[in-house]
């Protein structure tokens, strides 16, 4: 079903916004997003790729609204269709990114902090995700690193 306004467009980022950093979206919010596109139309954007968007806001969540931009908006779905995708890799070339990903190795393993969890790099279509902590870090951990960041 079309919106009432089909011309005027809501994107809503992901986390931070309609979740908390990582976290599942709450029925609320769900709820919420659904009415609004009944009046205008509504899209989802983040910095994850979209099997991350769906552990948060849902598994099919690319048909749910009809625009969703993933990976900072280098991956593009219309109706739940892939339209284009970027990356940084055909950008950059292979050598520079392993000179960026050796280089941040080599300084993370430096930084002193409470505790590492692993996964310190994450690669995507349109950046490296650089977690000091580590991205396999708990939600404890990840709010504890927090007030020292």
């Amino acid at each position: 079903m079309a919106p009432a306004n089909p011309r005027i467009i809501a994107l809503f980022d992901v986390d931070g916004t309609l979740t908390i950093p990582r976290g599942e979206v709450t029925p609320d919010m769900m709820q919420f997003m659904k009415s609004l596109s009944e009046k205008i139309t509504v899209g989802i954007v983040g910095g994850s790729d979209l099997p991350k968007q769906e552990e948060q806001l849902g598994e099919g969540i690319a048909k749910v609204f009809p625009y969703n931009f993933s990976q900072n908006g280098l991956v593009a779905y219309k109706n739940g269709e892939l339209q284009e995708i970027q990356t940084i890799a055909k950008f950059l070339g292979e050598d520079n990114i392993k000179k960026i990903v050796n280089w941040t190795l080599k300084y993370l393993a430096d930084v002193d902090i409470p505790v590492k969890r692993g996964t310190f790099i994450e690669f995507r279509s349109g950046m490296m995700n650089i977690s000091p902590i580590g991205r396999n870090c708990s939600r404890e951990e990840r709010n504890d690193y927090e007030k020292i960041d």
